[in-house]
């Protein structure tokens, strides 16, 4: 990889950023202009999840984003993964078998951390699921290594999004109607009670329903939550909250088989044929439901200003069900599509856990240290219920599939037979501190020790590398240490390293004796330097981010006995992230970011039939090069309000050999939102304006999973 690029922009952004802070510190302040809901928010604004010690977005050491309620109602998101669209370097997609992908600084959901609120349940490639945003008040990101806050499985970074529960805000009620490709019926009510207010109840619940873009795909889904804030003392608060979600998605869509070459083979770009776009595969009662609840209780002392404690106990529980045939290839120089890999899967997890944190304000030598300490216990179970035929089961017309069904398909019965549990106890120590240094320098730092523990129990036939019972342990020590300097009022530099751990391959909640044997967690590193400043009289944001990372330990063949899996492989990440927001004028609001990552294999080791081939200077598949977006809102008038949303994903390949991949493909979006009076908005949205047909997810084998067509909603809000 060769850095000396990134570095000149770097630099050459870093001395524009730095001369117009010096020039800017000359300037009287004029009235501030606040700009809270684009995509980048004020700098001062606190943060939950990137650090403990309640440090605002100017002094963490590191690139973070955050998106307020107001920024995820602008932004018109549909549902979760729409929202990273506002955190720069990331990509995503959504297809059935990995509903959580999400790829941030060339790494992928196996090494990244996507929480709720706070928490995770270490099986986010599936568990972070898209779900409605209506529950969702607000979202989160940090680039790169932060495991001294979450402890395994973030080297890429880590993603949490916060849901709405009942605060001291005082009354409210907001619902919702809309129609368009999904129908929604929503409401959100709060209501104080008590002397003061003292008791805040809130009830959030949501509806959808509606047809996905391909044939049969069909979707239901419902969320709702309860949640009560009680302030016992001025010092003394609980709150209690109860979520549950429920999706069931009818004959989904699992992808669109790529077209062959004369000698079968796909190689170079990628290409569909465009009559089977819409198409669907899947068998006619084809499914995928998922029924998950989380029940939190949140106690918070502050006695006074110096010191603070919070203790968090969660239960998580999810039942997933899946009974698809989700392989199709053409075959027969394209004439036909051939059907495969029939699977009954369900994934029953629970999840249990305790953290509790307390927070000091003081002084060493006389410099104001402030400091967190605490532990975190988790206990994550998971037990699989897998089915799987390899088929094929047959061949069929490309553009008008005969109807299969699942239970009729060969080998396949209702029958749910446990594979494996996985029984995973986590007891973590954690402490952060920031000093402040004098002369604008302060030091942030952050120290996490895990004590992992993983049981495996093999319910099916014992053999030599699935033997009944497979015991580990691991216990990573992560960090983070990083300094800020002040360049001027409005202007901060930072330079910071992190580390991480993860697992070498899969996730923690599903691995077992093959897969982690022989060796410990990854070991992941992160060197980062950046700038985060205000211009135009704080009517504008910008931050700049150079960092470099690399994972080692990665699961690979062993050359020399390649019927073994060792931990010698290695990656490398490099890039740069640059995103803003400007409020032109109070009509005009503008937003936008844009990254770049250069990121290879350094060692890694592949089995293709008998032979092990090294991959060493590849790109790992579906990590995009290039990254960006923009959006601009303006208010015509005073209850109007118009906005155009454009994002770009570059070059990804379709495998660890390189030999396919699919070209950059960019998308529109348009919105309009008119305030007639009374509390009421009706707004408009269309996602994928030009109704660009793309991949959101490159296929190794045979399959491109197809991103959102056109897509349009209406709907109309009330607050009163």
């Amino acid at each position: 990889m060769n850095p000396h690029p990134l570095a000149l922009i770097t630099l050459a952004t870093l001395a524009l950023l730095e001369g117009r802070a010096i020039a800017q510190t000359a300037t009287p302040p004029v009235e501030r202009v606040e700009i809270t809901g684009t995509a980048v928010p004020p700098l001062d604004e606190k943060t939950t999840s990137t650090s403990r010690l309640g440090l605002s977005v100017r002094e963490t050491p590191a690139s973070v984003t955050v998106l307020d309620t107001q920024a995820v109602e602008r932004i018109g998101a549909f549902n979760t993964q729409d929202i990273l669209g506002a955190i720069p370097g990331v990509s995503w997609s959504a297809q059935p078998g990995a509903a959580g992908s999400v790829f941030y600084r060339g790494f992928g959901s196996s090494s990244l951390t996507q929480l709720w609120n706070g928490l995770s349940v270490q099986y986010d490639a599936i568990a972070a699921r898209p779900v409605d945003t209506w529950l969702v008040a607000g979202a989160e990101a940090i680039g790169g290594p932060s495991g001294f806050l979450y402890g395994a499985g973030a080297v890429g970074g880590t993603i949490n999004l916060v849901t709405k529960v009942a605060d001291r805000s005082g009354d409210l009620t907001h619902v919702r109607a809309a129609v368009g490709t999904m129908n929604q019926l929503a409401a959100d009510v709060q209501r104080t009670l008590g002397d003061g207010g003292a008791h805040a109840l809130r009830l959030v619940a949501n509806l959808t329903e509606g047809t996905h873009w391909s044939i049969g795909d069909g979707r239901k889904a419902w969320q709702a939550s309860a949640s009560w804030h009680w302030a016992m003392t001025p010092a003394l608060s609980h709150l209690f909250a109860f979520e549950q979600q429920h999706e069931k998605v009818t004959q989904p869509y699992w992808g669109t088989p790529l077209l062959r070459d004369d000698a079968g083979a796909i190689l170079g770009q990628i290409r569909t044929d465009p009559r089977t776009v819409g198409v669907n595969y899947n068998v006619r009662d084809g499914r995928y439901e998922q029924d998950v609840n989380w029940t939190r209780s949140v106690l918070k002392w502050a006695p006074d200003a110096r010191f603070a404690f919070t203790h968090t106990a969660y239960r998580y529980d999810a039942l997933r069900d899946y009974e698809n045939v989700e392989t199709y290839s053409f075959v027969n120089a394209n004439t036909e599509v051939e059907r495969s890999n029939a699977l009954l899967q369900r994934h029953d997890q629970q999840a249990f856990g305790s953290r509790g944190e307390a927070s000091f304000k003081g002084a060493i030598g006389g410099l104001r240290s402030d400091s967190a300490f605490g532990w975190d216990w988790s206990y994550n179970r998971q037990t699989r219920f897998p089915l799987s035929v390899a088929g094929p089961f047959d061949r069929t017309d490309p553009y008008d599939p005969a109807d299969t069904y699942f239970l009729s398909t060969p080998g396949i019965t209702r029958t749910y037979t446990p594979g494996a549990t996985n029984r995973l106890h986590t007891l973590a120590a954690f402490a952060e501190n920031r000093t402040e240094l004098g002369d604008g320098w302060s030091a942030v730092g952050g120290l996490r020790v895990d004590r992992i523990t993983l049981a495996v129990t093999n319910h099916r036939t014992v053999t030599a590398t699935n033997p009944a019972q497979f015991d580990t342990a691991y216990k990573p020590v992560t960090g983070r240490l990083g300094v800020v300097k002040a360049l001027g009022a409005q202007w901060q530099a930072y330079a910071q390293y992190s580390t991480a751990a993860d697992p070498p391959s899969g996730v923690l909640a599903t691995a077992g004796f093959a897969a982690l044997r022989d060796f410990d967690l990854t070991k992941g590193r992160q060197f980062e330097v950046g700038t985060k400043g205000s211009f135009d009289h704080e009517r504008g944001e910008v931050r700049v981010a150079l960092y470099d990372i690399e994972r080692r330990n990665i699961a690979m063949t062993d050359p020399d006995d390649r019927t073994r899996v060792i931990a010698v492989g290695a990656m490398g990440s490099r890039g740069i992230e640059v995103a803003g927001a400007w409020a032109a004028t109070p009509a005009l609001h503008l937003s936008g970011h844009v990254s770049y990552t250069d990121v290879q294999f350094d060692d890694f080791a592949e089995t293709v039939g008998s032979t092990v081939v090294q991959r060493a200077g590849n790109r790992p598949a579906n990590t995009p090069d290039w990254v960006a977006g923009a959006a601009a809102r303006w208010a015509p008038a005073e209850d109007w309000q118009v906005g155009v949303d454009w994002r770009h994903v570059g070059l990804r390949y379709a495998n660890t050999a390189n030999t396919a991949w699919d070209a950059a493909y960019d998308l529109f979006g348009a919105q309009a939102a008119w305030q007639p009076g009374g509390g009421a908005t009706v707004r408009l949205r269309v996602i994928n304006l030009t109704d660009k047909v793309y991949a959101a997810t490159v296929g190794a084998s045979s399959l491109a999973y197809l991103g959102t067509p056109r897509t349009w909603t209406l709907s109309a809000d009330w607050r009163f």
